[in-house]
């Protein structure tokens, strides 16, 4: 049996952000999993031998390098189709939400999230185009479709008319890296990144959805609020600078606490870990997200998590698991800073119940939600 894989998200580096994580993890465990299969894994561009996961998968590049509007068809409609065509694999897997029209190989998606269809503006006008004419396509070309979260789910369902029971749901899961860490540690990261005082941990890319004006806006009224108790906060932003960034660059110009925000870039996942762990709480306030990982992986690392009352946050959080706040009012948000700061009794129940909440998310079980959407593909084929 052969299997095709949409692998371009495997990009070289010490950190892959959502998707590439999630491509990552799952297709670890299906080529140990499953032996038998010979997994194809298609690139887009010189991979490294460190994703070659198994025995069992053969790489492939193909070109051209598919990061714009206009490679995205030239991929996916001319080189990947090609290839279907050349190798008549049993099933094409991807894992990021594109797939090919141009194919009759069955195809197993996987949605993270439909975003763009709620917040257009947030996206570039060629990317908007290509997402508004193909994704509601692949949706329906695709055998299978996987959801990251229940909320996807139902949003793929009520926007795209896709029957409920063509839909998996497979959740994302923190790595095992991120766990708790030595006081020694933690007061070791606390020296490197916030010359040694207690801060706010926010951990994702640059860029609209993720709400990062309202988010400095709030840290800012906080510590104007609190005074003198409140003078040693610091607010950490991990993450790369993505798209339309010049908002949050603004809100940050204009905060009266300014030397109180440290914009770190992207660090690597064994710093990512330590970052997680020392941090007084995780601050996390999208106003729509298909997952959430940054909850899940804050959770994992005994830190408190704040973060929002919308979309599919609440279901990643789990009951009890994070302090929910309203993303769109900066009260509410300053609010649960001051809520986490001040009330160590509500941080160390956060900390138990986002524990407990861990025990949903596995990747283990995550690629056999995959696996079985595979087999249901090759079913429906072959009827």
């Amino acid at each position: 049996m052969h299997v095709a894989v949409n692998t371009r998200f495997l990009l070289p580096g010490d950190h892959l952000e959502g998707i590439g994580r999630f491509t990552y993890e799952t297709l670890l465990r299906l080529v140990a999993q499953h032996p038998e299969v010979t997994f194809h894994f298609l690139f887009d561009r010189a991979y490294d031998p460190r994703y070659l996961l198994g025995p069992n998968v053969v790489p492939h590049v193909l070109q051209p390098p598919a990061r714009h509007p206009l490679l995205f068809v030239a991929w996916f409609e001319g080189a990947v189709a090609r290839w279907l065509a050349r190798h008549r694999p049993s099933v094409f897997l991807s894992p990021d939400g594109f797939t090919t029209l141009n194919t009759s190989v069955p195809r197993v998606t996987v949605m993270h999230d439909l975003a763009f269809e709620h917040f257009p503006l947030d996206v570039g006008l060629l990317q908007r185009k290509y997402y508004h004419f193909f994704m509601p396509r692949f949706a329906r070309a695709s055998a299978q479709l996987v959801a990251v979260s229940e909320a996807t789910k139902a949003d793929i369902v009520q926007t795209y008319g896709i029957t409920p029971d063509k839909i998996s749901v497979a959740y994302n899961a923190p790595a095992d890296l991120f766990q708790p860490q030595s006081p020694e540690r933690q007061r070791e990261i606390r020296r490197q990144f916030s010359h040694g005082q207690p801060y706010f941990l926010f951990v994702g890319a640059l860029q609209p959805r993720k709400n990062l004006g309202n988010l400095l806006r709030a840290f800012d009224a906080f510590k104007t609020a609190g005074g003198a108790d409140v003078a040693a906060a610091q607010l950490l932003i991990v993450g790369r600078k993505a798209w339309k960034a010049g908002p949050i660059l603004t809100a940050y110009q204009q905060m009266r606490h300014q030397t109180a925000v440290h914009f770190t870039g992207r660090v690597a996942d064994a710093e990512l870990a330590g970052l997680y762990a020392a941090a007084r709480a995780t601050v996390y306030v999208p106003y729509f997200e298909g997952f959430g990982i940054p909850i899940v992986e804050a959770q994992a690392s005994g830190c408190p998590v704040l973060t929002s009352n919308v979309s599919s946050m609440p279901e990643v959080a789990g009951a009890g698991g994070a302090l929910l706040v309203d993303p769109r009012s900066v009260d509410s948000i300053a609010a649960g800073l001051a809520r986490l700061w001040n009330e160590a009794a509500l941080r160390q129940a956060l900390v138990a119940q986002g524990h407990e909440n861990l025990r949903r998310f596995s990747w283990a079980q995550s690629a056999g939600v995959l696996w079985q959407a595979i087999s249901k593909a090759m079913v429906k084929n072959e009827e």
